[in-house]
């Protein structure tokens, strides 16, 4: 039972334990401007759109899609079809995965929006779709869209661990004033104070339409070429600001390593933080506490020795 007992503490003192974070902290300096959480208010102008062909085919994007950003998206979910429209026609229905559409692979809402923009009334579309793990091919003919399609609410994405931004979808105004499919794009609507992005000449308010050469057809493929990029590294970002395109070259970095903690039971123990460094030996035998302002060391735990920065600056001589 005695040898037991230092199991039995030890045990203890594990389960005691302060549990080690999975996740950094948010970013301490991230803005994000109060007037940039409404989207603009361009309904009117989105009114008086070209309306495009009707398919009668309501997607979304699938949950792999928005989740998984180390793997190719695998298409979009048909969300609703409309009664005696030409996605009816085609037998198409709720839940059906559309993967390609006239050759082409469609694997994000708006490339699928774009697609119906840009098809002419009494064109065929040639479809594969996934239904229930079988893959199926249709034929829809796009008819002339009579009333503009719905508005859809923008969503907010953050990137907190290398470039400190926010960005939300462009509205369709944005996105097919830039030559995108609404609901592409990532406009810019939050940056942290540090953000290598700011320093690069990045402003509130751009659309970036294309990263690394990949078109952003979601503020998703953004996030993507971030994580992707070397640390260290650049990412070539395209965007539109004013009506104008530009180019900046991005630097990618990574969050800092403020807090580190060594320690040996009464022989040793290290600590560093942000603001401030502590270090002492055998007890405390010697100590050591350094900020930026002022060092304070201690030995035989009596003597005494501080230095510090004085609250006025030293004479400069002419």
């Amino acid at each position: 039972m005695i040898r037991v007992l230092p199991l039995l503490l030890l045990a203890g003192c594990a389960f005691l334990a302060p549990k080690v974070p999975k996740e950094s902290p948010p970013l301490l300096d991230l803005e994000e401007p109060l007037e940039l959480y409404e989207e603009p208010a361009d309904e009117p102008e989105r009114i008086g759109l070209p309306k495009g062909s009707f398919t009668g085919v309501y997607v979304t994007e699938s949950a792999r899609n928005l989740e998984d950003l180390g793997s190719e998206p695998e298409g979009v979910l048909i969300d609703r079809v409309v009664e005696n429209s030409p996605g009816q026609f085609a037998a198409l229905e709720k839940g059906d995965l559309i993967v390609e559409a006239n050759g082409e692979p469609v694997q994000y809402a708006s490339e699928w929006r774009k697609l119906e923009l840009e098809t002419e009334p009494g064109t065929r579309i040639e479809l594969i779709y996934d239904r229930a793990g079988a893959e199926r091919e249709a034929t829809l003919v796009a008819v002339e869209r009579v009333y503009p399609a719905d508005r859809r609410k923008a969503e907010r994405f953050r990137e907190e661990d290398r470039v400190g931004v926010v960005v939300r979808t462009a509205t369709e105004v944005e996105a097919r004033n830039a030559g995108l499919g609404p609901g592409a794009g990532a406009v810019v609507v939050g940056l942290a104070r540090t953000s290598p992005w700011r320093r690069a000449g990045l402003l509130y308010g751009d659309l970036i339409v294309d990263a690394g050469g990949q078109a952003i057809a979601h503020p998703n493929l953004l996030l993507k070429a971030v994580r992707d990029a070397p640390a260290k590294g650049r990412i070539k970002l395209k965007l539109v600001r004013g009506g104008e395109t530009l180019e900046i070259d991005a630097p990618v970095s990574r969050r800092a390593q403020e807090q580190q903690i060594t320690q040996i039971p009464l022989l040793y123990y290290f600590e560093r933080d942000r603001d401030q460094t502590s270090f002492w030996v055998f007890l405390g035998i010697y100590k050591r506490v350094k900020t930026a302002a002022a060092t304070d060391t201690r030995v035989l735990w009596f003597f005494k020795f501080r230095s510090g920065d004085s609250d006025r600056l030293e004479e400069v001589k002419e």
